[in-house]
């Protein structure tokens, strides 16, 4: 999900900044008259992407105006959350963004240079848990055998993840926190040959999203301890939080996605903006696609500020037990 290569500072540099002028009176009076574009800073599939279309198809109809998506992959998410940071503050380029690029990658890379402060919060869209899972060689379970078999013994057992600092890696070292334990990381480019090696027992335990990894679940091809956030999924009701273990009871962490647009919008274009979202999530077709794809659509009118704020203190515990950095 996240890999940041170690030209990063330069490939962040290359991201001009639009200019910041204030907006006439009348600008904020016809909004929106254009097309606007919604910035997925991931390439195209992923659920980023996929949550990024359905928000955008939603808000043309809301709006009025052809909403589309730009993909703007690279730098785990940094590259085009930055360029949305920096984009003129008219309302016609937003950031469905997810923990990673908008709250995380600060904590983990000086050459990141924005952080959630630099955007103006439109809403949160959606979450969905992870999962953690045990490779079918491994003989584990249950919960309780995997925090009783790691802690027999420190060091031996490893887990792997799509990247250093994701939040999926993330996960792991808060479940390791809380249980007292101790497992090597591998961080991988990405799902695929996490998966490869947990079928052939290279890595003992995995974390996915969920929706990447129920068809692996279901299948019989890994074995599933249990979800990162303390509610049950509605689309795999069967796995337990992993918060039902006494020993994990705090954990409660997952992948969220928010639309962001850049800093000092005007208050009527951000009031369109909340309004038009909110609306958008209630709209029976798009909670129906999220929720196939293992999202949970958000409440309406989450105040944002305290999230995000309790989000990456959460976060920023996480990293700095860890030392985890780039």
């Amino acid at each position: 999900m996240r890999f940041i290569p170690p030209l990063l500072s330069t490939a962040l540099s290359v991201v001009l900044a639009a200019g910041l002028a204030p907006m006439a009176h009348g600008q904020t009076d016809t909004y929106p008259d254009r097309p606007i574009t919604v910035v997925v800073a991931y390439p195209p599939g992923g659920s980023t992407d996929l949550t990024g279309r359905a928000v955008a198809d939603q808000l043309s109809k809301k709006l009025g105006v052809p909403v589309v998506v730009e993909n703007v992959g690279g730098a785990g998410g940094a590259i085009g959350a930055q360029k949305v940071s920096r984009a003129t503050p008219d309302g016609y380029t937003v950031l469905l963004g997810a923990n990673n690029e908008i709250a995380i990658n600060r904590l983990i890379s000086p050459a990141v240079k924005y952080s959630y402060k630099d955007f103006t919060p439109i809403g949160l869209v959606a979450s969905q848990p992870m999962v953690l899972v045990a490779s079918i060689h491994s003989g584990i379970r249950t919960v309780d055998q995997f925090i009783s078999t790691v802690k027999a013994k420190p060091g031996k057992y490893i887990y792997g993840s799509s990247g250093v600092g994701t939040a999926l890696h993330l996960s792991a070292e808060m479940a390791k926190q809380q249980a007292g334990l101790f497992m090597s990381h591998i961080p991988y480019r990405g799902v695929g040959p996490l998966t490869t090696d947990l079928y052939g027992g290279t890595v003992d335990f995995g974390v996915y999203v969920l929706s990447s990894g129920l068809s692996h679940i279901r299948g019989g091809k890994m074995v599933a301890l249990g979800i990162t956030e303390k509610k049950r999924s509605a689309v795999a009701p069967d796995i337990a939080p992993l918060a039902d273990h006494p020993a994990l009871s705090n954990m409660d962490i997952g992948v969220w996605f928010a639309l962001m647009a850049p800093p000092n919008l005007p208050e009527a274009i951000t009031a369109r903006l909340r309004k038009a979202l909110a609306e958008s999530l209630q709209a029976p077709e798009f909670r129906k696609k999220l929720e196939d794809s293992g999202s949970t659509v958000a409440p309406p009118n989450v105040e944002m500020g305290k999230f995000l704020a309790d989000e990456t203190v959460k976060y920023q515990k996480i990293v700095t037990f860890a030392n985890i950095k780039e």
